[in-house]
């Protein structure tokens, strides 16, 4: 009885309220909203192309057995009778039910014939889907690029708390709008607004771990770890969507992730207290200062190159897919599974590894080894030949995200004040750049010169890109510029800074750590 008692005086909202300044509750609930943001972003990659070619033969089968209707002689000449429901043609005796000439969607027999593999007939058509399919997924991209600005100054602000909720709110809407949209038109606005949600989130939401983890080694790992729920949502999105809609259909998926939201919003709601505004103790450095450092640009441009590949692939290779490997539905979705889970083991083996190895040294690796698998993409002739080099890819991009994300936080701390709205959001301006540009421009180049090409001019800028990362191996602290326009025999003790450890210089060497000021 002694453990029912103690069961039935256990408050769990209470708890929760007890725990909120809990580092770890604050790390759980970023990991959990940056889960399903990336769950809803990436469980589209299976469905729309395929549910948008399907939508547009749809249309064509209708229009066609319109205008054979309206063909038809005697076409109009018909009486309807009220009383037993029939239809009698003024021309003649024949009698038909009336509900037989109600316009249906047509039957899997009355489409045009497909062979048994799934490989669709209209070619022209399904490259032309190219652009259609781009421009959707890079509209939640390019809203969420043009939301950021505002989002990282007004965290500085109005503290990180009420953003992330906010953020949960308009995912849930978008999540439903997907759920029961039927048009091209209805699947772009629910896409855009995933945008503005998926800004709120990401930006208050690794604001608020720098915050609270405010040691280096610490910020990464903590960082790694919110990043495997970014990885676990890009992980189980594609084949979750992909059986999803193929066994039970489109609105399905949506619709769990809309329940899995509403639990996200209700632990923000109990644990953050959404409604309290809670502004940073210190003003940060303006956007624009931040935008003009070239460490933090390199930083930036890292995450935008690596994430770009796996953007551009997103809409394109189940396009290419369908065309040269016949691929049913449900592999749509598979392909990109060796991408996902390498993308999780990668970010939570560098979260702590790259603070040992040097962040600059695994980022530059990690774009390099993007950029050739990328070229090994097209090389393969089945499902099975995309598992090594679209793992190569995920592994890869987990290793600049998970060392590229915690330097961006680093380089605020030496060279800036340490409020980190907006350098995040700087961050993720990169990362939706990646996003916005990759599907967009990837469709027009693939729709123009070819699958095999597009990834190749991808892999080759990727590799061009990466020796820049030796940029950020020593970047210097504000106190050394400061020094350099000083007289050289001043008495001013300097540090110098190394993104794999610290060591001062001058005459007193004393190895407390300063206030950034």
């Amino acid at each position: 009885m002694g453990r029912l008692d103690a069961l039935r005086q256990f408050n769990l909202i209470k708890w929760l309220r007890e725990e909120r300044q809990s580092r770890k509750l604050s790390l759980f609930i970023v990991f959990v909203a940056l889960l399903l943001d990336n769950m809803l972003l990436t469980v589209v990659v299976p469905i729309i192309p395929s549910y948008l070619y399907n939508l547009d033969e749809l249309a064509d089968v209708t229009q066609n057995n319109t205008m054979s209707q309206q063909s038809t002689p005697g076409a109009f000449h018909s009486i309807v009778s009220l009383y037993d429901n029939t239809v009698k043609s003024s021309g003649s005796n024949t009698t038909a039910r009336s509900t037989d000439l109600v316009p249906t969607a047509p039957t899997a027999a009355e489409l045009p014939p497909h062979n048994s593999t799934d490989c669709p007939q209209a070619t022209s058509r399904l490259l032309n889907e190219n652009v259609k399919v781009g421009m959707l997924f890079a509209s939640k991209a390019t809203v969420q690029l043009i939301t950021n600005p505002f989002i990282g100054p007004l965290t500085n602000r109005i503290g990180y708390q009420l953003p992330i909720f906010v953020g949960f709110c308009i995912m849930f809407i978008s999540t439903i709008m997907f759920a029961f949209s039927s048009s091209y038109t209805l699947l772009f606005l629910a896409r855009s607004l995933q945008g503005v949600g998926s800004s709120c989130s990401s930006v208050a939401g690794m604001g608020m771990l720098a915050s609270v983890y405010t040691d280096d080694e610490e910020r990464g790992h903590a960082i790694g770890i919110a990043l495997g729920g970014l990885a676990l949502g890009v992980l189980v999105g594609p084949p979750f969507g992909s059986v999803m809609y193929e066994f039970v259909g489109k609105t399905a998926p949506f619709l769990i992730l809309a329940f899995l939201a509403l639990f996200d919003g209700a632990l923000q709601l109990f644990v953050l207290q959404p409604t309290k505004v809670e502004p940073e103790s210190q003003k940060g450095t303006p956007l624009l200062t931040l935008m003009k450092d070239p460490y933090i640009l390199i930083a930036a441009g890292a995450i935008c190159f690596g994430n770009m590949a796996i953007a551009m692939m997103e809409p394109t290779l189940p396009i290419w897919m369908m065309e040269t490997m016949c691929a049913r539905k449900w592999q749509l979705g598979v392909a990109f599974l060796p991408a996902s889970i390498s993308y999780l083991i990668g970010t939570n083996i560098f979260g702590t590894l790259a603070h040992k190895m040097g962040r600059w040294l695994c980022a530059l690796i990690g774009i390099m080894v993007v950029g050739i698998s990328v070229i090994c993409v097209p090389f393969a002739k089945n499902i099975y030949g995309l598992i090594i080099p679209n793992f190569g890819v995920g592994f890869a991009i987990g290793m600049v995200d998970s060392s590229m994300m915690p330097i961006m936080g680093y380089l605020v701390d030496l060279r800036h004040v340490s409020v980190y709205g907006s350098v995040y959001a700087i961050a993720d301006v990169a990362f939706c750049m990646g996003f916005a540009l990759g599907p967009s421009i990837g469709g027009s180049i693939a729709e123009s010169i070819g699958f095999p090409w597009l990834m190749t001019i991808i892999g080759i800028v990727d590799i061009i890109f990466a020796p820049l990362c030796l940029f950020l191996r020593n970047p210097p602290g504000q106190e050394e510029k400061i020094a350099i326009l000083m007289d050289t025999n001043c008495s001013m003790k300097t540090r110098s800074y190394s993104t794999q450890g610290m060591y001062y210089q001058g005459e007193n060497m004393d190895p407390e750590y300063d206030d950034y000021d």
